[in-house]
């Protein structure tokens, strides 16, 4: 069997969306990705049983890697369903930082299904924090 003839007619059968690589999360202040919601949880989940803690503060992540997190819970993040089609800003990167810690940029969401926005970080600590 031929597979790189294999590989590639799979390839093809393949939708262009799934065979495109989602834009990984912006770079620069200013700068902004359109994703998806991959999904909506609760901030934190109990260790022993898995299940979301209520009321522990709102997470989201993304379809490109990116993730955003609050302590408190966020309606607009609440609101939003795996799938929709999100718009990513950074607003802001802290410095100084130590080397390869990139923690604590904040980033505009909006969702473009609700039209509701937020600004979070992607971690519950700044760079060089806890």
């Amino acid at each position: 069997m031929n597979w790189t003839i294999t590989l590639a007619a799979a390839l093809l059968a393949l939708p262009a969306a799934a065979a495109t690589p989602a834009p990984k999360m912006p770079a620069r202040v200013g700068q902004c990705v359109v994703s998806r919601v991959d999904g909506v949880f609760q901030r934190l989940e109990d260790g022993q049983t898995n299940t979301p803690i209520p009321n522990s503060g709102s997470a989201v992540n993304f379809t490109n890697g990116g993730y955003q997190v609050s302590y408190d819970m966020i309606p607009a993040v609440e609101h939003s369903r795996r799938g929709d089609r999100v718009r990513i800003c950074l607003v802001s990167i802290p410095h100084p930082c130590p080397p390869h810690d990139f923690r604590g940029r904040i980033y505009r969401t909006t969702n473009l299904r609700t039209g509701k926005s937020w600004t979070l970080p992607d971690a519950e600590h700044s760079c060089g924090g806890a």
